[in-house]
């Protein structure tokens, strides 16, 4: 079938656009005066416009493994978001820009809107990965999902101007990308969408407890002969793992979220697998701590 081209779409009342092309799903919304808000949704749909072919003919480049020692080159405004939130996290060897790809699609819209027109709050959702703005005085109470594969939401966070907050991820091994984890659910904040989309990305990839015969993996390509992934292997099932098992797991993502806070990579970080949760970012996930992991066992990490 013949790529159509970019694909818009407004809400009724005028309130959500819809942006599609190809594997981008963007919903946007802004709050603000009619005239503001009219620019800031022509601005992202000129931002739109020919992104994803931008992003295809730096494709090989992106799909390539980050080398701390060489600086990947690349020109597109996505392309160059995607390295340089990649790039924080290059010690990891598996790791290709490729992993923040979904966040700095929905930092460069929102970037355009921002640029275009004064506005009260501002959102791009990009299938989960979410760049937001917020005016002084304002906040967003957004929603978080414990377990993708039911859909509901298990708990919410109240993020103000104040807080720094700008991006949300989540990852996990029901989510549109391929993990080396086992985690249902990582969500991480942090001050761009890029950023916390690589860095839930491996999160989730270590949550994780290595070779086990209630978990069963096959190699990335097997799946998709497309992924950047390559020969890797890849979660595609988990079985019936004891409590003890699902401590270690998140034991392990957590130490890493804790390593990525220390270091002012992200704000915080929510882990979930199997019923338990965890989670990292001292006064930001206070009441996340407290609403989130309400429902669930909380990991006894100490």
């Amino acid at each position: 079938m013949p790529d159509l081209g970019p694909a818009v779409a407004q809400s009724a009342a005028g309130d959500r656009l819809h942006l599609q092309h190809g594997p981008i799903d963007l919903l946007i919304e802004c709050d603000g005066d009619s005239d503001s808000c009219g620019s800031a949704r022509r601005a992202a749909v000129e931002c739109f416009d020919g992104l994803l072919e931008q992003l295809v003919e730096e494709l090989a480049v992106l799909r390539m493994p980050l080398d701390p020692a060489v600086p990947m080159v690349v020109t597109g405004p996505v392309a160059r978001r995607m390295v340089a939130a990649s790039s924080r996290h290059s010690h990891d060897g598996m790791l290709t820009p490729m992993s923040a790809v979904a966040g700095a699609v929905a930092d460069e819209v929102a970037s355009s809107m921002a640029d275009a027109a004064r506005l009260d709050r501002w959102m791009v959702n990009n299938g989960g990965d979410i760049a937001f703005g917020l005016a002084a005085g304002q906040s967003y109470r957004l929603g978080m999902v414990i377990d993708p594969r039911r859909g509901e939401i298990g708990s919410a966070v109240e993020l103000d101007a104040r807080s720094g907050v700008r991006g949300i991820a989540t990852s996990g091994r029901h989510g549109r990308s391929f993990s080396l984890g086992i985690a249902d659910a990582v969500s991480v904040f942090a001050t761009s969408a890029a950023d916390a989309d690589v860095a839930a990305t491996i999160i989730a990839n270590r949550v994780d407890v290595g070779a086990h015969p209630e978990i069963e993996r096959r190699p990335a390509r097997q799946l998709d002969p497309d992924s950047d992934l390559g020969e890797i292997p890849v979660t595609i099932d988990v079985g019936v793992l004891t409590t003890d098992e699902v401590r270690l797991a998140l034991h392990n993502g957590l130490g890493y979220a804790e390593r990525c806070v220390d270091r002012g990579l992200i704000s915080g970080a929510v882990l979930h697998l199997g019923g338990m949760a965890a989670a990292t970012g001292s006064e930001l996930l206070t009441e996340i701590e407290q609403d989130a992991l309400s429902g669930v066992r909380r990991v006894a990490l100490s």
